[in-house]
């Protein structure tokens, strides 16, 4: 039972996830946090880690309803196989969706040697054991990074998996205490495997893509029959034959390494170029807005009354209002909500005395970016309307 409850928790983490991932997504969209989630991963990467394998005290029971068994040497009751720490090793290629959820698929090694092995009845143990445990096989994983708003140098994340793993002992073995009999086992077996994730990431600024990363892993499997033969020291003849059913539990601690693919560049600063000296030239003005939002701010308020107030200056004939929106969202969305942002801005230049004839809106929404980003990235600088006095 306790195996079935730590399978069914990582489960409900794993299922967990996305309803995660909305909660966080509607969480950046509040105004007053206005950052997006900029350190999450977008698109293909890969990772490797490395670090200790702690194994949990194993426990064994003899299978002895089987016919010759180990049953005629007496060998009942449990036992508990002892491991030293050990060395994990970890690969995984992933995607990441840009909203925090990552898929990824990983294959895993870890190695421990066998310390002691204590109990059964009638074949009484020593602390004289030996042999090797390899565990091996290959996962996959859902999982979710918290983009913490003010602080791009620290991304935790927690996640969950399934799979199937491998485990071999080979040359296992326990010693009785007069020093006469020995049980050996030397078998691979394959079981359902379940694991749960929590770590941080820590991007290097100056390698876009490219993190440190720290993390914790719980790696458990069902349990797993391992053919066992109890023989006679030191001839080492046959006495009795059977199996093993022996538990798994792993704790691992990692440091890593991953690298994102196609990660957007940081943004160029945008020259602004002087204006041609013409008989009429031509002035432009910037309004910038939310995410998701066509209200206008103090600092738009100020600068369309700065565009109106030249306006009659400079004696224009028209004034041309540009509406646009960064790459999230569909297209039909975001073409609207240009056009929204651009009325916004005519409104409240009628306000400031131009005559709405002068003025021409349109909406481009995401088609002509300040800032060139992929799909999904949240760019400020896109969410703009542009004044131009003609």
């Amino acid at each position: 039972m306790p195996r079935l409850k730590h399978a069914l928790l990582a489960g409900a983490a794993v299922l967990g996830l996305p309803a995660a991932a909305s909660a966080q997504s509607s969480y950046f969209s509040m105004d007053r946090w206005r950052v997006a989630p900029h350190n999450t991963v977008t698109g293909f990467y890969i990772g490797a880690g490395a670090g200790v394998n702690l194994h949990e005290n194993t426990r064994l029971s003899p299978n002895n309803t089987l016919a010759g068994g180990l049953a005629p040497l007496g060998v009942g009751g449990r036992g508990t196989a002892i491991f030293t720490p050990g060395f994990v090793g970890v690969g995984s290629v992933g995607y990441g969706l840009g909203n925090g959820l990552r898929f990824e698929v990983e294959g895993s090694y870890r190695e421990n040697e066998v310390e002691k092995v204590r109990g059964f009845t009638g074949l009484p143990l020593r602390n004289r054991a030996d042999g090797t445990q390899r565990t091996y096989g290959v996962m996959g994983n859902i999982l979710y990074d918290f983009a913490i708003p003010g602080v791009p140098w620290f991304t935790p994340y927690i996640g969950g998996g399934a799979g199937y793993m491998w485990r071999e002992w080979d040359g296992v073995q326990a010693v009785n205490v007069p020093g006469t009999a020995a049980l050996r086992s030397r078998a691979v077996e394959g079981a359902f495997a379940w694991q749960a994730i929590g770590g941080f990431a820590v991007p290097f600024t100056s390698v876009p893509g490219l993190a440190l990363t720290a993390e914790y892993r719980y790696l458990g499997t069902m349990h797993e029959d391992f053919n066992t033969r109890a023989v006679a020291l030191p001839s080492g003849a046959g006495l009795a034959g059977g199996t093993i059913k022996a538990t798994s539990a792993n704790h691992s601690v990692l440091l890593g390494l991953r690298y994102a693919f196609n990660q957007p560049r940081p943004a160029p600063v945008a020259a602004v170029a002087p204006a041609p000296a013409a008989p009429a030239p031509a002035r432009t003005y910037l309004v910038f807005f939310d995410w998701d939002r066509a209200d206008l701010t103090d600092r738009a308020r100020q600068i369309i009354a700065d565009a109106a107030q030249n306006a009659r200056r400079v004696q224009t004939t028209r004034i041309e209002v540009s509406g646009h929106a960064d790459r999230t969202g569909t297209a039909q969305y975001n073409q609207r909500l240009s056009v929204r942002r651009g009325e916004a801005v005519a409104g409240e230049l009628v306000r400031n005395g131009i005559s709405r004839s002068e003025i021409s809106v349109q909406g481009f929404g995401f088609e002509r970016p300040l800032v060139p980003t992929a799909q999904g990235v949240r760019e400020p600088q896109n969410r703009r309307v542009e004044i131009v006095l003609r």
